[in-house]
């Protein structure tokens, strides 16, 4: 089984691709089925998040294209700017990792977080999209 155990130089083109969800791509050590059906194994610097785009590669010098997977987010927008940060505040102050976008926010799908949402305000609505949330004010790039 081939392994990944770190990120490609810039430039690099990738031979094969594999998708995951927001959790799968916290996670440093992982098992997981290439898109193509082949397995691989993910043996990472601990601490790093990977982000759709991010290539992998390993000592076989197998090229793995990372694809943020579709899942159920929820979605709140608003053209108020007062009022999205406050409901930003209010999840982060939950721990909720958030993707904060121009007039919306999203957030993985959770019926009580919904409700806090709507009752500083907001509509929320159901989708899925990919979910890329900050990284954070301390990490840096790979």
């Amino acid at each position: 089984m081939p392994k990944l155990t770190e990120f490609a130089p810039p430039g690099t083109e990738p031979t094969r691709t594999l998708t995951l969800s927001y959790q799968s791509r916290t996670k440093s050590r992982l098992l997981a089925k290439l898109d193509n059906g082949e397995d691989v194994g993910l043996f990472l610097e601990r601490g790093k998040v990977l982000r759709g785009g991010d290539v992998l590669t390993g000592p076989d010098g197998l090229a793995v294209s990372i694809i943020a997977a579709p899942e159920p987010v929820s979605v709140a927008r608003t053209d108020d700017s007062l009022l999205l940060a406050r409901v930003c505040y209010h999840l982060g102050n939950r721990h909720v990792a958030l993707q904060i976008e121009p007039g919306e926010v999203r957030f993985l799908a959770d019926h009580v977080l919904d409700d806090m949402v709507r009752g500083l305000g907001l509509v929320v609505e159901q989708a899925s999209a990919p979910f890329e949330p900050e990284a954070g004010a301390y990490s840096h790039g790979h």
